[in-house]
């Protein structure tokens, strides 16, 4: 049994979109932004490690998510952060965070807030 990899096709985007219509998006972003990674001083949204919300129409919430390098000591916990963030939330009928590599998170990917917090700007 060989596993298969397929690379994206050529223009497609390399991270899902978000549900940013979804009204609680805003949210479930606010309670993203409410977890760090304990060694950078940044909410981990702003840091660019949440890939993708989706938030289907019963409120079943899927995050997709990186690290800033796979060997982060907290990997087998930060998913876990994410998801009792969210989970509390009213309205909210089930949360999953799934980790991903691709595409490998990169600097490019903060925000502006978090470039100038980290001294980047």
């Amino acid at each position: 049994m060989t596993a298969e990899t397929s690379a994206p096709m050529e223009g497609a985007p390399l991270i899902k979109p978000s549900s940013t219509n979804h009204e609680m998006y805003d949210t479930v972003v606010e309670a993203c932004r409410s977890v760090f990674d304990p060694e950078i001083p940044v909410n981990i949204y702003d840091l660019g490690l949440i890939y993708t919300i989706e938030i289907s129409d019963t409120n079943e919430v899927a995050v997709l998510m990186s690290l800033t390098a796979p060997g982060c000591p907290v990997a087998g916990e930060m998913p876990g952060w994410v998801a009792e963030a969210i989970e509390p939330l009213p309205g909210i009928q089930s949360v999953s965070v799934e980790l991903v590599w691709e595409p490998p998170w990169g600097m490019e990917m903060m925000s502006d807030e978090a470039r100038l917090e980290l001294g980047f700007m």
